[in-house]
């Protein structure tokens, strides 16, 4: 067995060794098959290419043309009757036996959730040891060809079984990227996890309104919910009724408070208005290319949700100083934004922000063709905690609006000028010469000579520098 670096590839090749002695008694037993313990395969299209479950691959089991859902009892002995009576005493027992109990739960936390389930096929122990609840916190699943909807099925029945109909362990789920995924997936999660506070489906287009209605209405402390690319959600709210809204007096409200709802293309200013009038409770969220969303939905969400932290509106065409002025009205709370590719966004706009939000920590206003000189210096002057500024693609900014964020952003760790015509040498070394803690730089295709990315180099030792020059090195 080949030597590895990584924890996680030493698990796996430990878990694999001490499995396949007992791999062929298991499948060669089929009178163990009932209902208890779900394969490691779980349910995957016959003749497919294997999936990958957190980043592990698996391979599915077949008979004749369909793939079903082995389910296997508590393993009682791993070899025949008669052929462990030849076997020598010193061949009876694997070493790893001599591990305590806890040593091999700390072993199977490393585990993905289709490992799991194969370690509990090996022996008695080992299947008690797979099913501690302690191990069961997180479900996992990824791969396009995996049958998701049936696999969280035959897992939360298993978790059930202690607690009929309920599971009270399980408080992450992720399915990004199980394109499989539909409404009766997700109407599983909700009837037996209320427990729930991580969700992540990223990708899982076929899902719907009424599912995500179905988990937010039953899992009262979900805390986190990505369903970027989930084109068909339009809204999250506690009534079927998207068009009503609830106030904080109805003592109703839904405890999300990091929400990502990027390629959503389908999000109106009246669905961001039900969704932040129902999540009061937001900090993060991420609203990157809802092309359809206007300055008016921005007005409805500083009003229902004045804890924002973080929010981007990247590739969002319609918004324009109008909605920055609103978006200021969060004043210090706000730490992060971004409005990359926002055409409509000028100084009068990116005034707003420096005035108002004063403790800004990252500022993304990549493709912001009408920012200028100007508005930099406004950012430079009152956001003295920026660490991290992209203004690339704005051909307005010159010299001139670094001189003045050097001068006066002496916290800046990233900057990325990508694609600026009017920036030179000049202002790469002010910027080099004063921002001594700079880490990142991009000056990819921009017109600076090599001296003065050599002058970068000499003055910020630790500073990565992007670049397209081929003479630099």
């Amino acid at each position: 067995m080949k030597p590895s670096t990584s924890l996680e590839q030493k698990v796996n090749a430990l878990t694999e060794e001490m499995i396949w002695k007992g791999k062929t008694a298991i499948y060669s037993d089929l009178s163990m098959r009932t209902v208890s313990t779900p394969s490691p395969a779980l349910i995957l299209p016959p003749h497919s290419s294997p999936g990958v479950l957190n980043g592990s691959s698996t391979s599915s089991s077949t008979f004749g043309t369909e793939t079903i859902a082995m389910v296997h009892t508590p393993p009682t002995s791993l070899t025949h009757p008669q052929r462990s009576l030849r076997q020598p005493r010193d061949q009876q027992g694997a070493p790893i036996d001599i591990l305590p109990d806890h040593a091999f739960l700390q072993i199977f936390t490393h585990l993905a959730t289709n490992q799991l389930c194969q370690c509990a096929r090996v022996c008695r122990r080992w299947y008690n040891l797979a099913w501690d609840p302690r191990l069961w916190r997180t479900i996992r699943l990824m791969g396009d060809v995996l049958h998701v909807d049936r696999a969280l099925r035959v897992l939360t029945r298993r978790l059930c079984q202690d607690t009929p109909n309920v599971c009270l362990t399980l408080e992450t789920v992720v399915v990004s990227g199980c394109r499989r995924l539909t409404d009766r997936g997700l109407y599983t999660v909700a009837q037996c996890c209320p427990e729930l506070r991580h969700l992540e489906m990223a990708g899982c287009y076929n899902v719907s309104n009424e599912a995500v209605f179905e988990v937010v209405s039953r899992c009262p402390n979900l805390e986190h919910l990505d369903v970027s690319g989930c084109s068909k959600v339009t809204c999250i709210s506690l009534t079927q009724d998207v068009s009503v809204k609830l106030s904080p007096l109805h003592g109703q409200q839904i405890s999300i408070r990091y929400l990502d709802m990027t390629d959503c293309f389908a999000l109106e200013d009246e669905g961001l208005h039900t969704i932040a009038a129902h999540c009061t409770q937001l900090t993060h969220l991420y609203l990157r290319r809802c092309v359809r969303l206007t300055d008016e939905g921005l007005r409805f969400l500083v009003i229902y949700c004045p804890s924002v932290r973080e929010l981007s509106v990247s590739d969002c065409r319609f918004i324009s100083d109008f909605g920055l002025r609103e978006i200021a009205k969060l004043e210090g709370r706000l730490r992060y934004l971004s409005i990359a590719h926002c055409g409509r966004i000028t100084d009068v706009g990116v005034r707003y922000i420096a005035k108002y939000c004063n403790r800004l920590r990252y500022l993304n206003a990549r493709g912001c063709e009408g920012l200028t000189d100007h508005g930099v210096e406004h950012l430079a002057k009152n956001c003295l905690k920026l660490k991290s500024l992209d203004i690339g693609k704005c051909p307005l900014v010159s010299d001139a609006g670094l001189e003045q964020l050097a001068l006066n952003s002496f916290n800046l760790k990233r900057l990325s000028l990508k694609s600026c015509e009017s920036i030179t040498g000049r202002g790469l070394q002010v910027v080099a010469a004063n921002c001594f803690d700079l880490q990142l730089l991009n000056v990819q295709d921009c017109d600076v000579p090599l001296e003065a990315l050599r002058f970068v180099k000499r003055h910020c030792k630790r500073c990565v520098i992007e670049h397209t020059n081929p003479a630099f090195f």
